[in-house]
């Protein structure tokens, strides 16, 4: 394992590690890191009865940067590198269920579609398998928000990296090379559970991400459309999310 994967496990933090039941492994947005989950992942490990595990991808939070500008494939190497290496040095040999939000969301998929054996099923919130105009228009207005600091914020959360990351993430995919980017084709590899979850206001995604993901996937999936929610239903819906994912996991 690499000193940057290494990191990601250092920076990680185990809740209820004695719980039983499938380990719930939290994947954070484009611009997350473990701080910006807030209570939610404690909240959704102990109305489930299971251990969680969080941590913060390369680039992002406490881990280090990412090695060099990100490609087309930025959430494949999440998804099929980092991801399966952090699980293997933090929960080795532990089911366990992925919960992701946004950017995580889709690498949840990514991860899903290579059929690892220990995996029980996925939860994706806001997660997105092609470029839309609606997430590019929530993108761009992102950029000009950040131009007037609406962003500072950031800082809190990532220090001296949050500006670099914030332009990799806008910049990627408000790219010309990044407007074809679509993960459909591995959708019939996933054969896990899924639970897709998306505000019906979301800001950067319409519900034709929700619907691809449903009928595109191998497995048994359901869809859960928030009324009046935007791009952060775990924060907007907590209650509602939290009630939805004890569900789920329990038919698992």
């Amino acid at each position: 394992m690499s000193k940057g994967y290494e990191e990601c496990v250092q920076y990680s933090e185990m809740i209820s590690a004695d719980a039983s039941g499938p380990c719930l492994v939290f994947l954070h947005e484009g611009l997350g890191c473990i701080t910006m989950w807030r209570d939610f992942p404690r909240q959704l490990c102990g109305a489930a009865g299971c251990p969680g595990l969080v941590y913060d991808r390369l680039g992002h939070g406490r881990s280090p940067a990412a090695p060099g500008p990100r490609t087309v494939h930025y959430l494949h190497g999440h998804a099929l590198d980092e991801l399966p290496r952090v699980l293997e040095r933090a929960i080795p040999g532990r089911p366990y269920v992925l919960v992701g939000h946004s950017d995580g969301g889709s690498i949840a998929l990514l991860h899903a579609a290579e059929r690892p054996p220990l995996l029980r099923g996925v939860v994706t919130m806001a997660a997105h398998v092609l470029v839309e105009g609606k997430t590019l228009a929530g993108i761009e207005e992102a950029w000009r928000l950040s131009l007037r600091g609406g962003f500072a914020g950031l800082a809190r959360h990532h220090g001296e990296g949050a500006d670099a990351l914030f332009r990799a993430w806008a910049k990627t995919w408000l790219s010309p090379w990044f407007a074809s980017w679509n993960i459909e084709y591995a959708l019939p590899s996933i054969t896990c559970p899924l639970l897709v979850i998306q505000g019906e206001n979301d800001e950067y995604g319409s519900e034709e991400q929700v619907a691809r993901i449903v009928t595109g996937s191998g497995g048994p999936a359901r869809a859960a459309l928030l009324p009046g929610c935007g791009h952060v239903p775990h924060r907007q819906r907590a209650a509602e999310v939290v009630a939805l994912i004890v569900d789920f996991l329990g038919g698992l």
